[in-house]
Order: structure tokens, then sequence, then C-alpha cells
């Protein structure tokens, strides 16, 4: 399923917020999921002063088959990177950021204290920004979860990505019922906590809505819904490409079993837009 269809094609639209973002974040050394991910909304969300920064290097410890990133032998960490981070958001006096991170197995916090120094930094030089983290699952490790917590971050996410019956193929490193302990777990920290999955990977319908409903069951009121797409001929391909009309079905789904924050549409991505952090109820389904 090479040929998408046309809800899915992106016209790259440089913008002045464009230019300004990239520059910086070259000038800094810092590598964002927008650009290593080939994010298909990159033209829109930078032009909107949005982005999602990767910390902890480019490569990753794991090899989940949906992902562009790559995988092997992760690099030290810089200890500079913090600081970088920081000095970004402040000299763009961005309102909100997302900090995410390849997994970091062959750390023994699984990068825990990075994520923690992170926060800490960008509250000093930029106390008018709100902080979203997008967490791996720690290997279970649950103090290492609460290091992040306790730092405090505005909202906390952590994504299913996808439903049980695939996570062997899609997430083979990672383990279905741990990412839903996790979940429960920071809910019960006080957080504001979000998760998301895609669709189009073969799952079926009856699945997405378990999935939905387990993740409801930890307590998550934000979930966001998007599309697959596969980064490249290597990766799986796509099985399905669900249309926008399904999307809001999915997004009526999820508002019935108790979600109060819902993205869903094709494009829809973990931080689309910065979203998540935009105090509005309800569903949202975004073509």
């Amino acid at each position: 399923m090479s040929d998408r269809p046309g809800w899915l094609r992106v016209a790259a639209r440089e913008s002045a917020g464009y230019r300004e973002l990239t520059a910086e974040f070259a000038v800094s050394g810092l590598t964002t999921v927008c650009s290593e991910s080939g994010c298909p909304n990159i033209w829109e969300c930078y032009s909107r002063r949005h982005a999602t920064v990767l910390i902890m290097g480019d490569v990753c410890s794991r090899a989940c088959a949906y992902c562009r990133i790559s995988s092997g032998s992760p690099q030290e960490v810089d200890v500079t990177e913090t600081e970088r981070v920081a000095g970004a958001v402040a000299s763009l006096n961005l309102s909100d950021i997302v900090v995410t991170s390849v997994s970091r197995d062959d750390l023994a916090d699984g990068g825990a204290e990075i994520y923690e120094r992170t926060i800490e930094a960008i509250r000093m030089k930029a106390p008018q920004c709100r902080i979203e983290v997008l967490i791996p699952d720690f290997s279970g490790d649950w103090q290492a979860l609460e290091r992040v917590a306790a730092a405090r971050p505005d909202m906390i996410g952590h994504n299913m990505e996808t439903v049980a019956r695939l996570f062997p193929d899609v997430r083979p490193q990672a383990n279905y019922r741990l990412s839903l302990m996790l979940l429960k777990r920071l809910v019960a920290s006080g957080m504001p906590v979000k998760s998301g999955i895609m669709v189009g990977l073969g799952e079926r319908r009856t699945e997405i809505r378990q999935t939905l409903d387990d993740i409801a069951a930890c307590g998550v009121k934000t979930i966001v819904i998007g599309q697959y797409l596969a980064p490249s001929p290597q990766h799986p391909p796509v099985r399905r490409y669900y249309r926008p009309a399904e999307f809001m079905g999915l997004a009526g789904y999820a508002q019935r079993i108790g979600f109060k924050r819902i993205i869903s549409g094709p494009l829809v991505r973990s931080s689309y837009r910065g979203l998540i952090l935009t105090p509005v109820s309800g569903a949202e389904c975004l073509s």
C-alpha cells in the first residue's frame, strides 16, 4: 500500500517559525523527533512553535518495527545536553515543549535522571514553559518512574502504540501489560497522564476497542489516536488506511468509555500541535 490517500498528503511549507526553530536546534546541537521520525507535521508544528526534543542521543537500544530512529548501541550521554535543551527553549521563548528520548536500556535507571535534570533545567531557564515528557517503560523500574514523576512535568505520556496481539512483532522488547502497569502507577502519582495508539498495522476493530478499554481502566483521561505510516519500504507496510470518519468513530468510542481529552485523526501524532497541553475537553478529530 504505497499510495497514500489524499487526506494523508501534506505539502511542505516553510515559515518564519519553521526557519527559527530549525536554526536554533541546529546551533544548539539538538535533535528533534519531528526531524528524526520524518513526521509529516513538522512544517505545521514548527510554524506554531511546537516541537518534540529527543534527548540521550539518536540511537535507540531497542528496535521497534514502526520506528525510523536508528537502533543499536547508544552513545555516551552528553552531560551538556540538559543545559542546551533549556537554553534553546529559553532562547525561543517557547510556551511549551515536549521532551522524549530513545530507550536507554544500557543505563542503570533507563535515563530517568536525565529526564529529571532536563525538566529542572527548563524550569530554571524558562519558567513560563509548560513541559510534557513522553517516556519509555524503564524496563519496569518503578523507582526510575517515580523519579521522573517527582520532577513534576505538566504532563507525562507513555504510548501503548498498538494492540496486545501485535506487540511481539511491533514492539518486541516491550510488554503490553508492563506498559499498562506503568500508566496505572503514573495516574496513582497524581500526574496528568496521556497515552496513544497507532492504527493501520493489521489490528482488528475489536482489538482497538479492547486496547482503549485497557488504557481507560488505568485511569488515563487523555488519548491520542493516529494513522501508522511506514517510514520506509524496509518497515512494515501499512495494512490499512483509516478514513477520517473512522477516526471520528474511534474518538466517539473513547469518549463513551471515559476519556476526557481525545485527539484522533489520520495525521495525529503523540504531541501534534502541542494540543495535549491545551485546556480543552472532549473529542477532537483532526484530518
